[in-house]
């Protein structure tokens, strides 16, 4: 693949990983709130929509998860930027002040760190500015 061809997959995979953990940690919670709540007919649902709730947003969001972390490893792929990482036990490491640079951080990392950013920043909006929530005066 050409050197344009292969900063055009990149960027492409950075897309998806971007859109993958807005959706995980946005669309995931809110899409299983929605579907629940087509499902109950009463204004007091049973045990059984929260049982689903607690179970399927967890599972939907850990298969997310795994989904982006193949993403990022065909990112590693593309770009050959698959980081080896050597780990070392704390209990094996020198007293003398070694210090070691740590693990490298992949785009994932720093994707999932805006994401959650972007999450709760929309939140806090959505939650002073749209929900009708009074602030103590």
């Amino acid at each position: 693949m050409s050197g344009a061809g292969t900063k055009i997959v990149a960027a492409l995979l950075i897309v998806v990983m971007a859109v993958g953990s807005v959706a995980m940690w946005l669309v995931v919670p809110f899409g299983w709130i929605w579907v629940v709540s087509r499902q109950v007919s009463s204004s007091q649902p049973s045990m059984g929509s929260y049982v689903l709730l607690l179970f399927a947003i967890p599972l939907s969001m850990f298969a997310i998860g795994k989904l982006l972390g193949r993403v990022n490893r065909l990112y590693g792929e593309v770009t050959k930027t698959t980081p080896e990482t050597r780990v070392q036990l704390p209990w094996l490491r020198s007293m003398r002040g070694e210090r070691d640079a740590g693990t490298p951080r992949s785009v994932l990392d720093v994707v999932m760190v805006c994401s959650v950013t972007v999450a709760l920043v929309l939140f806090g909006l959505w939650f002073f500015l749209l929900a009708g929530s009074s602030l103590p005066t």
